[in-house]
């Protein structure tokens, strides 16, 4: 009768990394390392424990240089921003626009760098502690190529998955970078008309007059039309009897826009240069139409449109002069 013996047990493998290859490998690592390492152990007199010290030291040292590096970047990228945002606008000529257009492009400006600031500084933070892990994980003689590798792959992948998202990114990166439009704009983006309320890297956030709020992918945006950026423009037509005399009634409404340019606060508020008088815009057989138009600040054409009615019709009430249906 035979006896079986109990099968011999397998030898295991320890998921713990053995210390003693670790201890060698960081080692190895720090003679080669003549520029910081091995001074270090040097300083310790080689010791058998000299390697190991010193690797330590320079893994915390990268740490703090890898930290203060990413401190002075953002804060050199943080003085940049303040600078852009603060330097003088110069883009119209002295004396052709008021201060209120100044302003509102300087806010503009401002606004548009401080969006870039952050989005600078997040992409050097990013790529400052990325490099700084990948530093350390190598000197903790953890191999970073397959790591990188499957960064890679992941990367492919999602970039497959995600192209409407890195698509609507770039076109917001634009779009910040050309001033296309800013928050308070009103805009034509094509899928919807608007004020813009919001504006983020992926999407812009519109309201329509009837109070919807519009959200809109920046990839999607293949034109817009901004009617608030720089300046605007009011037109009022004025229709009078064709038997109107002509004369008379272009007195009568150049009268009226040297009254708009002399009020000081409505100036100052919306319009940016004196109105001006058309003259004889059409011809029928019952009328004449009249036109006045007025430079404005952005986005209050319709306030000083409303403002020249008035006026318009107070003036030829008192002239006597009758306007047609």
């Amino acid at each position: 009768m035979f006896l079986l013996s109990p099968p011999s047990p397998e030898p295991t493998t320890s998921m713990v990394p053995d210390l003693d290859k670790v201890g060698t490998k960081m080692a190895e690592i720090c003679e080669g390392d003549t520029l910081l390492c091995s001074v270090l152990a040097g300083w310790m007199d080689n010791a058998s424990w000299a390697p190991l010290v010193a690797s330590m030291i320079t893994i915390v040292l990268i740490l703090i240089i890898g930290f203060l590096v990413r401190n002075v970047v953002n804060r050199v990228i943080t003085r940049v921003i303040n600078r852009a945002a603060t330097r003088p606008v110069g883009r119209f000529r002295k004396g052709t626009v008021t201060a209120g257009v100044d302003a509102l492009l300087h806010e503009r400006r401002k606004q548009r760098a401080e969006t870039m600031g952050s989005v600078l500084r997040h992409i050097a933070t990013i790529v400052i502690i990325g490099t700084t892990l990948l530093t350390v994980l190598d000197r903790l003689t953890i191999p970073i190529a397959p790591l990188l590798t499957s960064v890679g792959i992941l990367g492919v992948a999602i970039g497959f998955g995600a192209q409407e998202l890195v698509k609507d990114f770039i076109a917001g990166m634009f779009m910040l970078l050309e001033d296309q439009y800013g928050v308070g704009d009103v805009i034509d983006a094509g899928a919807a008309i608007g004020t813009v309320e919001a504006v983020t890297l992926r999407v812009t956030r519109l309201r329509d007059e009837d109070g919807r709020v519009w959200y809109v992918r920046n990839g999607t945006i293949t034109r817009v039309g901004n009617e608030s950026q720089g300046w605007s423009r009011a037109y009022v037509d004025v229709p009078v009897p064709y038997d109107s005399d002509i004369t008379t009634v272009r007195v009568v409404l150049e009268n009226v826009a040297e009254e708009m340019w002399a009020d000081a606060e409505l100036r100052e508020a919306a319009v940016v240069e004196p109105p001006q008088v058309f003259g004889v815009e059409q011809l029928s057989d019952s009328s004449m139409v009249f036109r006045l138009s007025a430079k404005t600040l952005p986005a209050r054409q319709e306030e000083v449109a409303r403002e020249l009615r008035l006026r318009v019709k107070a003036a030829l009430d008192a002239a006597d002069i009758a306007m047609v249906g």
